[in-house]
Protein backbone atom coordinates (compact mmCIF):
# COMPACT_ATOMS: atom_id res chain seq x y z
CA UNK A 1 0.00 0.00 0.00
CA UNK A 2 1.26 3.17 -0.88
CA UNK A 3 1.96 6.50 1.29
CA UNK A 4 -0.86 7.95 -0.19
CA UNK A 5 -3.32 5.08 0.05
CA UNK A 6 -2.55 4.36 3.91
CA UNK A 7 -3.41 7.90 4.45
CA UNK A 8 -6.31 7.81 2.80
CA UNK A 9 -7.30 4.38 4.48
CA UNK A 10 -6.79 5.32 7.40
CA UNK A 11 -8.63 8.85 7.42
CA UNK A 12 -11.62 6.67 6.85
CA UNK A 13 -11.12 4.77 9.47
CA UNK A 14 -10.57 7.65 11.82
CA UNK A 15 -14.24 8.78 10.66
CA UNK A 16 -14.89 5.75 13.56
CA UNK A 17 -12.81 6.31 16.16
CA UNK A 18 -13.29 10.23 15.68
CA UNK A 19 -9.87 10.94 15.46
CA UNK A 20 -8.23 14.09 13.03
CA UNK A 21 -5.26 15.05 11.72
CA UNK A 22 -3.05 15.11 14.75
CA UNK A 23 -4.37 11.62 15.82
CA UNK A 24 -3.06 10.10 12.82
CA UNK A 25 0.12 11.98 12.31
CA UNK A 26 0.87 10.86 15.80
CA UNK A 27 -0.27 7.60 15.32
CA UNK A 28 1.80 6.75 12.09
CA UNK A 29 4.90 8.80 13.61
CA UNK A 30 4.62 6.14 16.86
CA UNK A 31 4.14 3.01 14.68
CA UNK A 32 6.98 3.82 12.85
CA UNK A 33 9.72 4.56 15.58
CA UNK A 34 8.02 2.16 17.70
CA UNK A 35 8.12 4.35 20.84
CA UNK A 36 8.61 8.31 21.54
CA UNK A 37 8.59 11.25 24.18
CA UNK A 38 6.19 13.64 23.71
CA UNK A 39 9.04 16.24 22.40
CA UNK A 40 10.35 13.72 20.31
CA UNK A 41 6.43 13.54 18.71
CA UNK A 42 6.31 17.27 18.25
CA UNK A 43 9.22 17.43 16.08
CA UNK A 44 8.72 14.70 14.40
CA UNK A 45 5.02 15.80 13.40
CA UNK A 46 2.99 19.54 13.19
CA UNK A 47 1.45 18.94 16.57
CA UNK A 48 1.94 21.75 18.59
CA UNK A 49 3.71 20.90 21.77
CA UNK A 50 0.64 21.64 24.24
CA UNK A 51 -1.58 19.07 22.18
CA UNK A 52 0.64 15.80 22.36
CA UNK A 53 -0.49 15.10 25.55
CA UNK A 54 -3.92 14.97 25.05
CA UNK A 55 -3.12 13.56 21.47
CA UNK A 56 -1.37 10.50 22.70
CA UNK A 57 -4.08 9.83 25.61
CA UNK A 58 -6.75 9.97 23.34
CA UNK A 59 -4.40 7.31 21.60
CA UNK A 60 -4.54 5.38 24.33
CA UNK A 61 -7.75 5.43 25.46
CA UNK A 62 -8.90 3.98 22.33
CA UNK A 63 -6.25 0.92 22.49
CA UNK A 64 -3.99 2.32 19.67
CA UNK A 65 -0.92 3.08 21.69
CA UNK A 66 0.56 2.58 25.51
CA UNK A 67 1.18 5.05 27.74
CA UNK A 68 4.55 4.57 30.38
CA UNK A 69 4.21 6.94 33.03
CA UNK A 70 8.22 7.78 32.93
CA UNK A 71 9.48 10.77 33.47
CA UNK A 72 9.88 11.90 30.90
CA UNK A 73 6.51 9.76 29.67
CA UNK A 74 7.06 7.38 26.14
CA UNK A 75 4.14 6.70 24.00
CA UNK A 76 4.45 3.20 22.88
CA UNK A 77 3.38 1.33 19.54
CA UNK A 78 0.83 -1.92 19.76
CA UNK A 79 0.64 -3.99 16.81
CA UNK A 80 -1.86 -2.97 14.57
CA UNK A 81 -2.88 -6.59 14.19
CA UNK A 82 -4.06 -6.24 17.97
CA UNK A 83 -5.41 -2.83 18.03
CA UNK A 84 -7.41 -3.33 14.97
CA UNK A 85 -8.20 -6.98 16.16
CA UNK A 86 -12.11 -6.00 16.21
CA UNK A 87 -12.48 -4.86 12.63
CA UNK A 88 -10.23 -7.29 11.28
CA UNK A 89 -12.22 -8.73 8.79
CA UNK A 90 -13.13 -5.05 7.63
CA UNK A 91 -9.69 -3.66 7.72
CA UNK A 92 -7.29 -6.50 6.28
CA UNK A 93 -5.91 -4.19 3.61
CA UNK A 94 -4.88 -1.07 6.54
CA UNK A 95 -3.65 -3.31 9.24
CA UNK A 96 -1.17 -4.94 6.96
CA UNK A 97 -0.13 -1.22 5.14
CA UNK A 98 0.50 -0.47 9.05
CA UNK A 99 2.14 -3.62 9.92
CA UNK A 100 4.97 -2.71 7.17
CA UNK A 101 5.77 0.27 9.31
CA UNK A 102 5.73 -0.99 13.08
CA UNK A 103 8.97 -1.12 14.77
CA UNK A 104 8.30 -3.38 17.96
CA UNK A 105 9.27 -1.42 20.95
CA UNK A 106 11.61 -3.12 23.49
CA UNK A 107 9.39 -3.44 26.57
CA UNK A 108 11.66 -5.17 28.64
CA UNK A 109 14.09 -2.06 29.99
CA UNK A 110 11.40 -1.38 32.93
CA UNK A 111 10.98 -3.64 35.61
CA UNK A 112 8.33 -1.67 37.09
CA UNK A 113 5.54 0.46 34.74
CA UNK A 114 2.33 2.28 35.52
CA UNK A 115 -0.49 2.21 33.12
CA UNK A 116 -3.95 3.64 32.54
CA UNK A 117 -6.05 2.62 30.08
CA UNK A 118 -8.58 -0.51 30.16
CA UNK A 119 -7.59 -1.84 27.19
CA UNK A 120 -3.67 -1.93 27.47
CA UNK A 121 -4.58 -2.88 31.74
CA UNK A 122 -6.45 -6.14 29.84
CA UNK A 123 -4.02 -6.90 27.63
CA UNK A 124 -1.28 -7.27 30.38
CA UNK A 125 -3.95 -9.57 32.33
CA UNK A 126 -4.05 -11.49 29.00
CA UNK A 127 0.15 -11.46 29.11
CA UNK A 128 0.59 -12.56 32.44
CA UNK A 129 -1.69 -15.47 32.65
CA UNK A 130 -0.34 -16.95 29.18
CA UNK A 131 2.94 -16.09 31.06
CA UNK A 132 2.44 -18.78 33.90
CA UNK A 133 5.09 -21.72 33.84
CA UNK A 134 3.73 -23.44 36.87
CA UNK A 135 1.54 -20.93 39.05
CA UNK A 136 -0.43 -18.28 38.96
CA UNK A 137 -2.69 -16.42 41.62
CA UNK A 138 -5.72 -13.94 40.68
CA UNK A 139 -7.88 -11.69 41.79
CA UNK A 140 -10.64 -11.04 38.99
CA UNK A 141 -14.42 -9.90 39.31
CA UNK A 142 -16.72 -11.97 37.17
CA UNK A 143 -16.74 -10.25 34.36
CA UNK A 144 -12.73 -10.77 34.13
CA UNK A 145 -13.72 -14.61 34.51
CA UNK A 146 -16.05 -14.52 31.50
CA UNK A 147 -13.24 -12.68 29.30
CA UNK A 148 -10.35 -15.16 30.52
CA UNK A 149 -11.84 -18.35 31.34
CA UNK A 150 -10.64 -20.17 28.19
CA UNK A 151 -7.07 -19.01 29.21
CA UNK A 152 -7.60 -19.91 32.93
CA UNK A 153 -8.63 -23.45 31.40
CA UNK A 154 -6.23 -23.87 29.08
CA UNK A 155 -3.46 -23.44 31.49
CA UNK A 156 -5.28 -25.51 34.06
CA UNK A 157 -4.92 -28.20 31.68
CA UNK A 158 -1.25 -27.35 30.83
CA UNK A 159 -0.80 -28.35 34.86
CA UNK A 160 -0.36 -24.54 36.03
CA UNK A 161 -1.73 -24.39 39.66
CA UNK A 162 -3.69 -21.58 40.26
CA UNK A 163 -5.68 -19.67 42.86
CA UNK A 164 -8.62 -17.57 41.95
CA UNK A 165 -10.14 -14.55 44.08
CA UNK A 166 -13.45 -13.55 42.96
CA UNK A 167 -15.35 -10.10 44.11
CA UNK A 168 -17.79 -9.17 45.03
CA UNK A 169 -19.22 -11.61 46.10
CA UNK A 170 -22.77 -10.69 45.67
CA UNK A 171 -22.37 -11.11 41.60
CA UNK A 172 -20.14 -14.55 41.90
CA UNK A 173 -22.45 -16.75 39.82
CA UNK A 174 -23.07 -20.08 42.32
CA UNK A 175 -21.02 -23.71 41.70
CA UNK A 176 -23.42 -25.41 40.07
CA UNK A 177 -24.04 -22.25 37.25
CA UNK A 178 -20.32 -22.27 37.08
CA UNK A 179 -17.87 -24.70 37.22
CA UNK A 180 -14.91 -23.41 38.77
CA UNK A 181 -12.28 -26.13 39.20
CA UNK A 182 -12.26 -26.07 35.18
CA UNK A 183 -10.45 -23.15 35.64
CA UNK A 184 -8.70 -23.17 38.67
CA UNK A 185 -7.26 -25.20 41.65
CA UNK A 186 -8.82 -23.35 45.10
CA UNK A 187 -11.74 -20.22 43.89
CA UNK A 188 -12.77 -17.71 47.11
CA UNK A 189 -14.87 -14.83 47.02
CA UNK A 190 -14.81 -11.60 48.81
CA UNK A 191 -17.22 -9.77 49.48
CA UNK A 192 -15.81 -5.98 49.23
CA UNK A 193 -16.50 -4.44 45.76
CA UNK A 194 -13.49 -2.04 45.90
CA UNK A 195 -11.14 -5.37 45.71
CA UNK A 196 -8.15 -4.88 43.33
CA UNK A 197 -7.53 -6.79 39.67
CA UNK A 198 -4.59 -8.80 40.68
CA UNK A 199 -2.33 -11.82 38.35
CA UNK A 200 0.99 -12.87 39.63
CA UNK A 201 2.69 -15.12 37.34
CA UNK A 202 5.29 -17.46 38.68
CA UNK A 203 5.96 -15.12 41.44
CA UNK A 204 7.91 -12.66 39.35
CA UNK A 205 5.40 -11.02 36.81
CA UNK A 206 2.44 -8.99 37.90
CA UNK A 207 0.09 -6.44 38.04
CA UNK A 208 -2.08 -4.75 40.30
CA UNK A 209 -4.89 -2.14 39.13
CA UNK A 210 -7.53 -0.98 41.10
CA UNK A 211 -11.50 -1.15 39.85
CA UNK A 212 -11.48 2.74 39.06
CA UNK A 213 -8.55 2.16 36.74
CA UNK A 214 -10.25 -0.59 34.76
CA UNK A 215 -13.17 1.89 34.49
CA UNK A 216 -11.50 4.13 32.76
CA UNK A 217 -11.07 7.00 35.37
CA UNK A 218 -7.51 8.88 34.41
CA UNK A 219 -6.30 9.36 37.62
CA UNK A 220 -6.33 5.89 38.59
CA UNK A 221 -3.34 3.66 37.39
CA UNK A 222 -2.45 -0.22 37.15
CA UNK A 223 1.38 -1.09 37.64
CA UNK A 224 3.08 -3.30 35.99
CA UNK A 225 5.87 -4.95 37.94
CA UNK A 226 8.31 -7.45 35.19
CA UNK A 227 10.91 -9.27 37.08
CA UNK A 228 11.31 -6.91 39.55
CA UNK A 229 11.63 -7.54 43.26
CA UNK A 230 8.75 -5.53 44.24
CA UNK A 231 6.95 -7.72 42.42
CA UNK A 232 6.57 -9.64 45.69
CA UNK A 233 5.00 -7.01 47.47
CA UNK A 234 1.41 -7.61 45.17
CA UNK A 235 1.88 -11.60 45.75
CA UNK A 236 1.94 -10.64 49.81
CA UNK A 237 -0.65 -8.74 49.55
CA UNK A 238 -2.85 -11.19 47.77
CA UNK A 239 -1.72 -14.05 50.27
CA UNK A 240 -2.48 -11.67 53.18
CA UNK A 241 -4.76 -9.23 52.84
CA UNK A 242 -7.17 -10.44 50.51
CA UNK A 243 -7.10 -14.25 50.21
CA UNK A 244 -7.50 -14.84 54.12
CA UNK A 245 -10.06 -12.32 53.91
CA UNK A 246 -12.48 -14.83 51.46
CA UNK A 247 -14.84 -16.98 51.68
CA UNK A 248 -13.97 -20.88 49.76
CA UNK A 249 -16.30 -21.29 46.94
CA UNK A 250 -14.54 -24.18 45.26
CA UNK A 251 -11.47 -26.26 46.09
CA UNK A 252 -10.31 -29.09 44.24
CA UNK A 253 -7.81 -31.93 44.30
CA UNK A 254 -4.08 -31.01 43.60
CA UNK A 255 -3.18 -34.38 41.79
CA UNK A 256 -0.21 -33.02 39.96
CA UNK A 257 2.84 -35.59 39.93
CA UNK A 258 6.21 -34.10 42.21
CA UNK A 259 8.43 -32.58 41.45
CA UNK A 260 6.03 -29.27 41.69
CA UNK A 261 7.60 -26.07 41.28
CA UNK A 262 6.00 -23.03 44.07
CA UNK A 263 6.84 -19.51 43.69
CA UNK A 264 4.79 -18.83 46.92
CA UNK A 265 6.14 -20.59 50.35
CA UNK A 266 2.53 -20.92 51.58
CA UNK A 267 1.05 -22.95 49.06
CA UNK A 268 4.22 -24.80 49.01
CA UNK A 269 3.39 -25.74 52.55
CA UNK A 270 0.05 -26.30 52.10
CA UNK A 271 0.36 -29.35 49.48
CA UNK A 272 3.28 -30.73 51.65
CA UNK A 273 0.82 -30.37 54.92
CA UNK A 274 -2.00 -32.83 52.54
CA UNK A 275 0.45 -35.03 51.42
CA UNK A 276 2.00 -38.62 52.62
CA UNK A 277 5.10 -39.63 52.05
CA UNK A 278 9.18 -38.30 52.66
CA UNK A 279 9.82 -34.90 50.45
CA UNK A 280 13.00 -33.43 49.06
CA UNK A 281 13.52 -29.87 48.44
CA UNK A 282 15.96 -27.99 45.63
CA UNK A 283 15.56 -24.48 46.62
CA UNK A 284 16.67 -21.25 44.73
CA UNK A 285 17.24 -17.66 46.84
CA UNK A 286 19.32 -15.41 48.34
CA UNK A 287 20.94 -15.52 52.23
CA UNK A 288 19.33 -13.34 54.99
CA UNK A 289 21.93 -11.94 56.58
CA UNK A 290 24.24 -11.36 53.55
CA UNK A 291 22.55 -11.46 50.67
CA UNK A 292 24.26 -13.68 48.66
CA UNK A 293 22.93 -15.79 46.27
CA UNK A 294 22.19 -19.47 48.12
CA UNK A 295 20.90 -23.04 46.74
CA UNK A 296 19.71 -25.30 49.67
CA UNK A 297 19.02 -29.05 48.94
CA UNK A 298 17.65 -31.93 51.12
CA UNK A 299 15.15 -33.50 52.31
CA UNK A 300 12.08 -31.63 54.16
CA UNK A 301 12.25 -31.88 57.85
CA UNK A 302 9.26 -29.01 58.98
CA UNK A 303 6.73 -27.45 57.14
CA UNK A 304 4.73 -25.09 59.49
CA UNK A 305 2.94 -22.60 59.69
CA UNK A 306 3.44 -19.49 62.09
CA UNK A 307 0.56 -17.95 64.48
CA UNK A 308 -1.74 -16.59 61.97
CA UNK A 309 -0.20 -17.56 59.09
CA UNK A 310 1.69 -14.50 59.19
CA UNK A 311 5.12 -16.69 58.72
CA UNK A 312 6.12 -19.87 56.93
CA UNK A 313 8.96 -22.16 57.42
CA UNK A 314 10.81 -25.13 55.59
CA UNK A 315 13.30 -26.52 57.21
CA UNK A 316 15.63 -28.57 55.08
CA UNK A 317 18.10 -31.02 56.32
CA UNK A 318 21.37 -30.26 53.91
CA UNK A 319 24.28 -32.01 54.39
CA UNK A 320 25.85 -29.01 56.10
CA UNK A 321 22.96 -29.10 58.77
CA UNK A 322 19.24 -28.03 58.83
CA UNK A 323 18.71 -24.43 57.03
CA UNK A 324 15.49 -22.88 57.43
CA UNK A 325 13.82 -21.31 54.49
CA UNK A 326 11.03 -18.89 54.51
CA UNK A 327 9.57 -16.83 51.84
CA UNK A 328 10.80 -13.47 50.16
CA UNK A 329 11.23 -10.65 52.55
CA UNK A 330 12.28 -13.38 54.90
CA UNK A 331 13.77 -12.09 58.46
CA UNK A 332 13.85 -15.23 60.53
CA UNK A 333 14.86 -17.77 58.68
CA UNK A 334 18.26 -18.26 57.35
CA UNK A 335 17.29 -18.02 53.96
CA UNK A 336 14.64 -16.00 51.37
CA UNK A 337 13.16 -18.57 48.80
CA UNK A 338 12.83 -17.38 45.22
CA UNK A 339 12.09 -20.82 43.86
CA UNK A 340 10.80 -24.05 45.22
CA UNK A 341 11.06 -27.22 43.80
CA UNK A 342 9.57 -30.34 45.96
CA UNK A 343 10.31 -33.76 45.13
CA UNK A 344 9.85 -37.58 46.02
CA UNK A 345 13.03 -39.66 46.39
CA UNK A 346 15.56 -37.01 46.22
CA UNK A 347 16.03 -33.51 45.73
CA UNK A 348 14.89 -32.67 42.04
CA UNK A 349 17.52 -29.74 41.33
CA UNK A 350 17.24 -26.09 40.71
Amino acid sequence: MSEEDLHATLERVAQRFDFGEYESAAYLTILEHGQLTASEIADRTDIPQPRVYDTVRDLADLGLVELQESRPMRVLAIDPEEAFADFQSSLDDLVDGLSRRYTAPARDTEAVSLIKSRSTILRYLEEIVDAAEYELILSLDPELLDRFADDLRAQHEAGVAIELLLSPAADVPDDDEFDYLDVATTVRARRGITTPVVAVADGNYSIYATQDALQGDRDRYGVIFNRSELGFLVSGFLNTVLWTTAETVAEGVDDRPFPRRYATIRRCISDLRHADGDFYASIEGRDVLTGEHREVEGSVDQAAFGAGRQTATLVVETDDGPVEVGGQVAAVEDVEAHEIRIGEGGPPGV
